[in-house]
């Protein structure tokens, strides 16, 4: 059975508390051996200058932002939008109410904005939770302005989920449908210059609970394991040295420009 994670239903339900995504970006800033931070890492790549517009797509709790507040007060308008009102009021909660920033309900697939809006388009780690990936492109290019940059992080095909599933004897179970490795080509369709940012990472994870935690709250993983938390902490167990679990990370991000 294949754990697709484009499956809306099951998406909504998973995004429509916090806590879920909270246990996922807890156990990266407990065990990354990377201390920059992959968000830290974010505004190394993304060129938002002074009075920009900027979207974000998905923003989730809004924790990519925190730290950043000189990169808020450049923008002349900030829309931090998702699909979840209690994602969208923690993300209030986390920044709080500034005369630029906007939080609004969007979903990707129609954006409500006019063409040509925004200088910049940020969607991390969300498209590959869309139904129409085609509809979601051409709604981002069409409120971007020409010569606007999309960037859109996702994670490639040998990261920690794909490795789990591949140590549970669930191969090829994850299927990722916006992946660092068939992603540039989905966006090529729609944007002139689309090139790829890496960032090298890892997990060296010591507390097998916070692992299990870590993949159970994704809800479409634990509607397909066939195996009780307490089977799946064994056979994670099994992959232990010295008391630490290293598991690979791969994420990255797309930078695309509209040309046109």
């Amino acid at each position: 059975m294949e754990l697709n994670i484009n499956d809306s239903k099951k998406v909504k339900e998973q995004y429509s508390k916090t806590e879920g995504l909270s246990t996922r970006i807890s156990i990266h800033e407990k065990y990354s051996t990377n201390r920059m931070g992959l968000s830290n890492w974010y505004f190394t790549i993304y060129e938002i200058k002074e009075g920009m517009k900027v979207l974000e797509l998905g923003c989730g709790t809004g924790s990519m932002w925190a730290g950043h507040k000189d990169v808020i007060e450049r923008c002349s308008e900030l829309v931090l939008s998702d699909l979840s009102e209690a994602m969208l009021k923690e993300s209030e909660n986390n920044i709080g109410t500034l005369p630029n920033v906007k939080y609004q309900l969007i979903d990707i697939q129609n954006i409500p904005f006019q063409d040509e809006h925004f200088d910049i388009v940020i969607a991390n780690y969300m498209l590959y939770h869309v139904p129409d990936l085609n509809k979601a492109l051409s709604e981002v290019c069409r409120v971007l302005k020409p010569g606007g940059h999309f960037y859109a992080g996702t994670t490639g095909e040998k990261g920690v989920m794909e490795t789990i599933c591949m140590w549970l004897g669930m191969d090829n179970a994850y299927k990722n449908t916006f992946s660092l490795e068939n992603g540039g080509e989905k966006l090529s369709k729609y944007f002139g210059e689309v090139k790829i940012e890496r960032y090298i990472d890892s997990l060296e994870v010591k507390e097998l609970d916070d692992l299990v935690e870590y993949i159970y709250s994704g809800i479409t993983f634990k509607n397909i394991c066939p195996f009780s938390k307490e089977e799946t902490k064994m056979k994670l167990s099994e992959h232990m040295l010295d008391g630490v679990i290293k598991l690979p990370k791969d994420p990255g991000m797309f930078v695309a420009v509209k040309t046109d």
